[in-house]
């Protein structure tokens, strides 16, 4: 794949919200196969197209990648042939990979993530300035008035400020769709005849608590800005909390230990393996996985 053709499929990444990491090389020192400004990416179930050196490179560059998909962070990963003892360095991941022919590698690894992805129900003025705020905080805001459409998949949150028409439509379908964070803009009296239609509709109790009905941190909003600002605030504060965020969709980050090498390598269907005593066993590169076929017992572990 020629790097025009690389750069046209990032195009259609981004568009598909489709997580992946752009790995490009940035420093080679000799001998490697790789020279800088060679780049690849690599997808969340661990495929890898382009080249950003040989095979025991690639599993190194597919490992970090998945792990930087995991954390949504980007870095710097330098491949050397021996483990280097020298002080950390921040924003710098090093890894030791003894199977290398020599020389080192520094790739940088873009972690390219999606946008939160918000559905506004409506055309009111509250609905349009969800828009303007959301696309100020470089959030993907989607806005709809057919209460039929489908929602997304990866939809993080669904706001109906639509003034009357067909919210518990769209609350129902919102909640069904198991959308993290669903909330109603109306004045509390309305709020509570509309859950009231829900209830009717054969929405229960908790499912009903996941409204958050009125929308928005109560701030004291006036103007329709004022009260997008309060919705898009009590979205950040209920986003979850936790030291790794959710995986992208098929995103993997199980590692095994290459038993020839003791490198740790990516468990995906694109590493290269082999069965062995009714076990899958992977390996960094063709070069281990040969010598384990030649004699398993040699690496019994």
């Amino acid at each position: 794949m020629g790097r025009a053709d690389l750069l046209e499929r990032v195009n259609g990444l981004r568009t598909g919200r489709t997580p992946f990491v752009l790995a490009t090389v940035v420093r080679a020192e000799r001998p490697t196969s790789a020279k800088p400004g060679d780049c690849a990416l690599v997808l969340a179930d661990g495929t890898i197209d382009g080249f950003v050196g040989g095979v025991c490179a690639e599993s190194t560059v597919r490992l970090e990648s998945l792990r930087l998909l995991r954390s949504g962070e980007s870095g710097l990963l330098r491949i050397t042939p021996a483990a280097d003892d020298g002080p950390a360095q921040e924003g710098v991941r090093t890894v030791g990979n003894p199977c290398l022919s020599g020389g080192t590698l520094e790739i940088f690894l873009e972690a390219m993530i999606p946008p939160v992805l918000v559905s506004v129900y409506g055309e009111a003025p509250v609905a349009r300035a969800l828009v303007r705020v959301g696309n100020a905080l470089d959030w993907d805001v989607r806005s709809g008035v057919d209460p039929a459409a489908p929602i997304a998949a990866d939809t993080s949150a669904v706001v109906v400020a639509s003034h009357g028409r067909d919210e518990a439509t769209v609350l129902r379908a919102a909640l069904a769709a198991g959308v993290g964070y669903v909330a109603l803009v109306a004045s509390r009296r309305r709020s509570a005849g509309v859950l009231e239609e829900l209830t009717a509709l054969g929405v229960g109790p908790d499912e009903r608590a996941r409204i958050h009905a009125p929308a928005g941190l109560d701030i004291g909003a006036r103007t329709a800005a004022e009260i997008a600002l309060s919705v898009f605030a009590d979205i950040v504060a209920h986003r979850p909390r936790v030291d790794l965020p959710s995986e992208p969709e098929g995103t993997i980050v199980h590692a095994a230990t290459d038993p020839v090498c003791g490198m740790d390598v990516a468990v995906t269907p694109s590493s290269i393996s082999a069965r062995h005593a009714e076990e899958v066993v992977y390996f960094c590169g063709t070069g281990c996985r040969q010598a384990f076929l030649d004699d398993p017992a040699r690496f019994a572990r």
